[in-house]
């Protein structure tokens, strides 16, 4: 049987996301950090690599970098179950005057009631 989110649902992973997206603005990676079930899978092209906190916040602080970062995102959750969401986001980043458009996935894993950060999915790193 295919589990069908209610409003409720889709809202607390779409509210999860405003709060990862104002860590990430804040480059609060030890917060961010405390988003997560580690290890994370990192996967691209090629490549699927399993960062233990350490490497997390090393290579999302280095992404995030020093200067203002700008994103809009429009995020589509498609839920596997009800403890189960890859969200696929397509996003503008803005920094400095450099922009970019890209495409990448994120799955979350409920744990004791709360959404965390397993998977991160993007092409072309």
């Amino acid at each position: 049987m295919t589990f069908v989110p209610t409003g409720e649902d889709v809202a607390g992973v779409l509210a999860w996301f405003e709060q990862w997206d104002a860590l990430a603005v804040a480059k609060d990676v030890e917060a961010m950090a405390g988003m997560a079930l580690f290890p994370v899978n990192a996967v691209t092209e090629g490549s699927a690599q399993s960062w233990d906190r350490a490497r997390f916040l090393n290579d999302m602080a280095a992404t995030l970098g020093d200067g203002d970062v700008h994103m809009e995102s429009v995020r589509t959750p498609v839920f596997i179950n009800a403890d189960l969401v890859f969200v696929v986001t397509d996003a503008t980043i803005t920094a400095g005057e450099f922009t970019q458009a890209v495409r990448y996935g994120d799955l979350l894993v409920k744990v004791d009631g709360e959404w965390l950060f397993q998977t991160m999915v993007q092409g072309g790193w």
